[in-house]
């Protein structure tokens, strides 16, 4: 195996293992309910965005390994960031999805899901937090809403 390959695979299972972020607000949020019906993984996003910036993301949800440390990855990336700054990583995210040589210097971890493009079935696996993101921020930006698809 490829040393690079090992340390993706320790990443993943690190943040699946042990999820940042995992739970619930209890304050106003943005909620986004998806699921993926082919592998039944399931994510309900809360954001928390206040002058047009992600103050807090928390998760909850049933999935694979790559569905949810991609859930915890993403919800760790965007802290802080702008709406906008969310959004260019979601699209940076897509991106390598699709087999783009893209690098993620704001946040590593998520390098380590470069190589779900090999797998074209656990693509949706891995970008189903981040279409949760997209739609929370690009409905709401601060409102409290359910979304659920």
């Amino acid at each position: 195996m490829n040393p690079l390959d090992d340390l993706y695979r320790r990443v993943i299972m690190d943040h699946y293992k042990n999820p940042r972020n995992r739970g619930t607000m209890d304050d106003e949020s943005v909620t986004v309910n998806l699921n993926n019906p082919t592998c039944g993984d399931r994510i309900s996003l809360q954001m928390q965005i206040e002058d047009g910036v992600v103050k807090n993301a928390r998760f909850t949800g049933e999935g694979c390994s790559i569905s949810m440390s991609s859930a915890s990855m993403m919800t760790d990336a965007v802290k802080g960031k702008t709406a906008a700054e969310a959004l260019a990583m979601a699209d940076k995210f897509s991106s390598m999805m699709k087999g783009e040589q893209v690098e993620f210097d704001e946040y590593e971890d998520l390098d380590a899901l470069s190589g779900v493009n090999k797998f074209p079935a656990r693509i949706k696996c891995a970008t189903l937090a981040w279409n949760a993101l997209r739609k929370g921020v690009e409905h709401g930006q601060g409102q409290h809403e359910g979304i659920e698809e």
